[in-house]
């Protein structure tokens, strides 16, 4: 069963071109405050605004530098299939622990066509994959049913779930037997997703306070909701003020006052306004994770 605390991660760039070297530090960084998966070229990740070398290179670079320290589930979303089973291999090829594919954007497919659509993944690779769940972006959404039918194929072990309906995981859970992995993909309601039945977060303010979102889980698989909700109440102020603005723009100049890398992000995502800035570094100031 996978759980705990993984790291939707940011992809750090520095005059426009991928910072390889600040891409190895954040992953150190997470290793050491206890994350126990990365997730590299998802959403957080721009990976929509990845040439396909940059997109392989982000992965590659994680696996080598992550060092079996922590789980890689690897992006390797796409509309179209084809692409998608590309990414899938690059990552089974590099030694990723896993895949995360996201439902068929722009395209909107049927259920018939979504179950299709990573059945043709899963059918042609040899890696574990996660669905990514999240209709606000991908405007189709898996349903239970659908989960379930792609639960039972043998490589299939979990989703993220981005939906903002906490009501999602009890369908599912009826449907879907043990064994299978549930992760929250929004922080604001990761610790709700847990009480519910949930086994973790997919985390995007993870990537700058990965110590207390590990506290967090590591408390909620233990039972202790009281502690869990203590932490949940501290990271609250950064939830909110990372997504003021169009994500990852927020969680990157949050990232650049840590030191970890600069704040680029690429178009159409623009840098967050000097209220946000305030916003973001209040919050931060706050769990004292800056002065």
């Amino acid at each position: 069963m996978i759980s705990g605390s993984y790291t939707a991660l940011i992809t750090p760039f520095s005059n426009g071109e991928l910072d390889e070297q600040a891409l190895r530090d954040l992953v150190e960084f997470q290793v050491q405050q206890g994350t126990v998966g990365l997730i590299p070229v998802g959403t957080t990740g721009e990976a929509c605004t990845l040439s396909y070398e940059e997109h392989k290179r982000v992965v590659e670079i994680v696996v080598e530098q992550c060092r079996k320290r922590a789980q890689v589930i690897a992006g390797a979303g796409s509309n179209n299939p084809v692409e998608a089973l590309e990414f899938a291999k690059y990552a089974q090829d590099v030694g990723a622990d896993a895949v995360l594919c996201v439902a068929g954007y722009y395209n909107r497919p049927n259920q018939q066509g979504l179950y299709e659509h990573f059945k043709a993944i899963h059918d042609n690779t040899d890696i574990d994959m996660f669905i990514y769940n999240i209709p606000p972006r991908a405007i189709v959404d898996v349903q239970p049913n659908t989960m379930q039918r792609l639960s039972m194929l043998p490589r299939v072990v979990g989703v993220k779930d981005a939906t903002g309906d906490l009501n999602r995981i009890n369908e599912e859970r009826i449907l879907i037997g043990e064994g299978f992995s549930f992760l929250s993909g929004e922080d604001m309601t990761a610790l709700g997703y847990n009480a519910m039945g949930g086994n973790g977060c997919i985390s995007v303010t993870a990537n700058v306070a990965p110590n207390l979102c590990a506290q967090m889980q590591r408390y909620c698989l233990q039972g202790d909701y009281e502690r869990a909700f203590e932490i949940h109440q501290r990271l609250l102020p950064l939830h909110k003020a990372l997504f003021l603005e169009p994500s990852p723009a927020g969680v990157k100049y949050a990232a650049s006052l840590l030191g970890i890398c600069q704040a680029q992000v690429r178009l159409p995502i623009i840098e967050v306004s000097l209220d946000t800035q305030q916003a973001i570094q209040s919050a931060l100031q706050q769990l004292k994770l800056i002065d």
